[in-house]
C-alpha cells in the first residue's frame, strides 16, 4: 500500500493503464488533451458520468453480472442454477485440471474474457526480476542482457498463457471483477447506464489496481 496521498503517488504511467482498462469497460476513448484539466478523483468521476450519454437505469449492475455468469455456469458445468450463489466457491466449480478449458468455454458464453486466471506469483515475481536484471546487462555485455530480454519476456508471455490459478475465490468475487473490467457487457441492456454506480466501479478499479484503500480515494484526492 501507499502512504497518505496515495493516488497522488502514483506513478503517471500506472494511471495511463488504468484509464485504458476505464476505456475499455465503459467502451470510450479518452482523446489525448481530454483529461488535460482533470486534477482530482471527482472530477473524474464526474467527467466519466458526463461523457456516456446513455439511458440512466436505475438497476444494480453486479447483479446482473452474478445473473449472468450464475446462467452461463450452470450451462456449461451442467448443474442446477439454484446451486450457484454469491459465495460458491470457484475451487469446487473450476476444478485445476481442466480449469483453463471451463474458463475459456465460460468467456465465450458470455462474450468476453474473464481475466480470473494467472500464473503462480513466484513464476512472475522470478521472471520479472529477470527482466531488471537483464535491462542492468544490456550496459555492459549487450548480447547477453538482450538475450536474457528475450527469454524472460517470452517466459512472461508463456506463464500468462497458461496460468491456471484463480485470481478470485468466489462466484461473487467474480461477477464484481467483470462489473468493473467489462462494465456494460455484463449489464441486461448494455444501452443503459446506472449513472449512481460509476463513482463506486472506479473506486473498485483504482483500489484493485493501484492498492490504494478505498477510504483514501474521496472526491478530493489529487491524481499525480
Amino acid at each position: 500500500m501507499i502512504s497518505d496521498d496515495e493516488l497522488e503517488n502514483v506513478d503517471p504511467d500506472d494511471i495511463s493503464d488504468l484509464l485504458v482498462k476505464v476505456e475499455k469497460s465503459f467502451d470510450m476513448k479518452f482523446e489525448s488533451t481530454e483529461l488535460i484539466h482533470i486534477f482530482t478523483f471527482g472530477e473524474l468521476c464526474d467527467h466519466i458520468a458526463n461523457k456516456i450519454q446513455l439511458v440512466h437505469s436505475n438497476d444494480c449492475t453486479s447483479q446482473q453480472a452474478f445473473y449472468k455468469l450464475r446462467d452461463a455456469m450452470a450451462s456449461i458445468l451442467q448443474i442446477d442454477y439454484k446451486t450457484i450463489t454469491t459465495s460458491s466457491s470457484l475451487l469446487h466449480l473450476l476444478p485445476k485440471q481442466n480449469r483453463r478449458s471451463l474458463v475459456k468455454k465460460l468467456e465465450v458464453h458470455l462474450g468476453f474474457k474473464l481475466h480470473i486466471l494467472r500464473p503462480p506469483y513466484w513464476a512472475s515475481v522470478t521472471l520479472s526480476i529477470l527482466v531488471v536484471t537483464s535491462c542492468a546487462a544490456l550496459f555492459f555485455n549487450w548480447q547477453i542482457g538482450l538475450a536474457g530480454l528475450v527469454f524472460s519476456n517470452a517466459g512472461l508471455w508463456f506463464v500468462n498463457k497458461i496460468g491456471s490459478v484463480l485470481d478470485v475465490q468466489t462466484v461473487g468475487q467474480a461477477a464484481k471483477k467483470m462489473t468493473r473490467e467489462s462494465y456494460f457487457k455484463s449489464r441486461r441492456n448494455p444501452r443503459t447506464i446506472n449513472k449512481s454506480e460509476t463513482e463506486k466501479i472506479l473506486v473498485d478499479l483504482f483500489s484493485n489496481d493501484l492498492g490504494i484503500d478505498k477510504s483514501k480515494l474521496t472526491r478530493e484526492a489529487k491524481l499525480s
